[in-house]
């Protein structure tokens, strides 16, 4: 298996779009199988044995949720 380059992506969407993909996510997550999603042009498999993580950043401007999905890719 060859090494895929490191990425960095983040990508914006119009909120029913966003919505579609949690629900997409979440439907996955109850029925046990993997989920599948496109970001930036490239598809991702995400394992059921992934890891999930909700992250809360604040500073003295912005406040951030950020939902998490993680998995080795052995």
């Amino acid at each position: 298996m060859s090494a895929k380059p490191e990425r960095d992506v983040e990508k914006g969407y119009p909120k029913a779009e966003f919505v579609a993909k949690l629900r997409r996510l979440a439907d996955a997550l109850e029925k046990g199988d993997r989920f599948e999603i496109q970001i930036a042009g490239e598809r991702l498999y995400v394992p059921v044995r992934a890891q999930f993580t909700i992250e809360h950043e604040r500073s003295d401007v912005e406040e951030e949720i950020e939902f998490q999905i993680k998995w080795s890719r052995e």
